[in-house]
């Protein structure tokens, strides 16, 4: 399998990490024009199993380092298998509660959730497998908490939501999202042995496999979460499956390939934390409601026409965001 071997590589994986999970949301709004989310978040879902297998089956089955993809499924003890499982549940409840929280709040949930996700993330991924300098670590992050509350303020000022009472809501179940998010990483770096990715410990898997089956726990969670939000969303009326079997093949197409980009960036943290470690490689990734932010921003123009102290606000997050990656690549170089 790929082996990454240098922090440098490990960290511009961890760029792409970030690029892809700041921008895989620009397919959904894409699909929102003639698509309930509920029904885009289906076809998301399949384009992150179809990714996590081809990746496996490619770059984690090529080369004599390490275990193969199929050889390391196969052996995996049942532990470290449902710690990875559970990740990906963990995740799509996660995942869900924020895309619901937007719904309720606008995009002011978003920052609120990843935020709180970052910092609790780091904390729980550090303690957990210590690497780095940890004070440039935590220093780095604090910046970009920063950075993340600016965009937050500046998202509220020109949101159309309306309705306190509804954005009280929104802005608690991002929060409930946030808590979330940030345990779903540490249960599938620690079904991995991202020390000896070499020869990993028996029982344990490689990147590549624990990326599969915190697939398949996305998947098949998705039976649950996502099917009692059809039934009864936050937002709208109800949807039926029946509906969604009436999409067309481009609309399907446009969730698929979120779901590929989402994958892509996770299966890039995954095979950097063995370099760089998995509160350095989940804090670089997190850096994605930054990307988020630049989409809004310079392409969708949702800050088109505000204010002084609005713009104000989006400078000093654009500066406290990249003084915060730097400090963050610092940390793991030190």
């Amino acid at each position: 399998m790929f082996i990454v071997e240098r922090y440098g590589l490990a960290v511009a994986l961890c760029w792409v990490t970030m690029l892809c999970w700041g921008s895989w949301g620009n397919t959904q709004k894409l699909a929102a024009k003639t698509w309930r989310y509920e029904l885009f978040y289906w076809d998301y879902v399949i384009g992150i199993v179809l990714f996590s297998l081809i990746w496996g089956l490619t770059l984690g089955s090529t080369g004599e380092a390490g275990r193969g993809f199929i050889q390391d499924l196969l052996q995996v003890s049942p532990e470290n298998f449902w710690s990875a499982f559970l990740g990906g549940v963990i995740f799509n409840a996660s995942n869900i509660l924020l895309s619901a929280s937007m719904s309720l709040a606008g995009s002011v949930a978003f920052p609120i959730g990843v935020g709180l996700a970052l910092v609790l993330g780091v904390f729980v991924n550090y303690f957990s497998v210590p690497k780095g300098d940890p004070v440039i670590l935590f220093l780095g992050v604090f910046l970009i908490v920063l950075a993340i509350i600016f965009n937050g303020i500046a998202s509220g000022k020109v949101s159309k939501v309306s309705g306190q009472s509804t954005r009280k809501k929104g802005i608690l179940v991002a929060v409930c999202a946030g808590i979330l998010m940030a345990f779903f990483y540490r249960f599938v770096a620690a079904a991995m042995d991202l020390e000896n990715l070499e020869a990993p410990t028996a029982g344990m898997m490689t990147p590549y496999s624990a990326l599969f089956v915190f697939a398949i726990g996305i998947f098949i969670s998705n039976f649950l979460f996502n099917t009692l939000v059809m039934k009864k969303p936050f937002m709208g009326e109800p949807v039926s499956y029946s509906q969604y079997f009436k999409g067309n093949f481009n609309t399907h197409l446009v969730g698929v390939l979120g779901g590929i980009i989402w994958a892509l960036g996770t299966a890039c943290s995954y095979i950097a934390a063995g370099k760089a470690g998995a509160a350095i490689s989940y804090a670089l990734g997190q850096g994605a409601t930054m990307v988020a932010a630049l989409w809004g921003l310079f392409i969708w123009k949702e800050f088109k026409g505000a204010s002084k102290s609005t713009n104000l606000l989006l400078t000093l997050m654009l500066v406290l965001f990249i003084s915060g990656l730097v400090l963050i690549i610092v940390s793991g170089g030190s």
